[in-house]
């Protein structure tokens, strides 16, 4: 089942194209990674999906649905939640009391209780930081705040803008690992934008290359980190050995 799908989306800042004529789709329980350049217009791509951009051009459909020009609270109440790439966690608050802000719309059909134990089962360091303020949490913890107030709701598509960015590698491994684990078991649909496309593309079901608003090559994850001048581009010189592979969590 298709359960996103963007159809020739265009968006612009003034007299400037950020984004012009994308279309991609996530089936459900698969991991989609958008990898590109700065400034390649990938964050632009995800805010306009979760519509906290206007289109110029385009749709965007949740498992069928067409969501139009729809507010980010109507997105969000449909299923989909993005996790921008600053976290825009609330630093005076707590932990918890930032957690239970990821019902806040759907408060009816979400038993924050429940849901609480099992984001604390996915993130036990945020138990025990519980009752910690957010902004005096590590880079690493506040990202796991910031996913765990995601699923929080049980959203049927997590957009993940840049979740490695400014972490240490052995915390990124931890937090990709969970979004793996999570999406096996929950058949949650995952749309990535990732800085480090080796990890990415490694993760993906099926993964785009952006270039200047634009979708230039697509595949599954495998054939774009296996493809020589993408590699060369994006990945780094050599190639990835096998106990890399082995190590690299897999979106299955």
């Amino acid at each position: 089942m298709t359960m996103l799908e963007v159809r020739e989306l265009s968006v612009s800042y003034g007299h400037v194209r950020a984004v012009s004529g994308v279309s991609f789709e996530a089936r459900e329980g698969d991991l989609v990674a958008l990898i590109g350049a700065n400034g390649a217009g990938k964050t632009t791509l995800l805010k306009a999906v979760m519509g906290a951009l206007a289109a110029d051009a385009g749709s965007v459909s949740l498992a069928g649905v067409a969501l139009g020009r729809a507010p980010v609270e109507e997105h969000v109440r449909r299923g989909m939640v993005l996790v921008p790439e600053k976290r825009t966690l609330f630093n005076s608050m707590t932990v918890q009391d930032n957690l239970e802000l990821g019902t806040y719309g759907n408060r009816k059909a979400v038993n924050f209780a429940e849901e609480l134990k099992r984001i604390y089962t996915l993130f036990p360091i945020l138990e025990e930081r519980k009752a910690q303020l957010a902004g005096t949490l590590s880079g690493g913890q506040q990202q796991m705040v910031a996913i765990g107030r995601a699923l929080i709701a049980r959203p049927r598509v997590l957009l993940l803008d840049e979740p490695s960015i400014g972490l240490a590698p052995l915390i990124v491994q931890e937090i990709m690992d969970v979004i793996v684990k999570y999406k096996r078991q929950e058949g949650l649909t995952v749309v990535l934008v990732e800085q480090n496309a080796r990890l990415a593309l490694w993760m993906a079901d099926r993964a785009y290359l952006i270039e200047l608003g634009k979708i230039v090559k697509e595949g599954t994850g495998e054939e774009l980190a296996s493809d020589p001048q993408l590699a060369e581009i994006y990945l780094g010189a050599g190639s990835k050995t096998q106990k890399e592979k082995a190590d690299a969590p897999k979106a299955v």
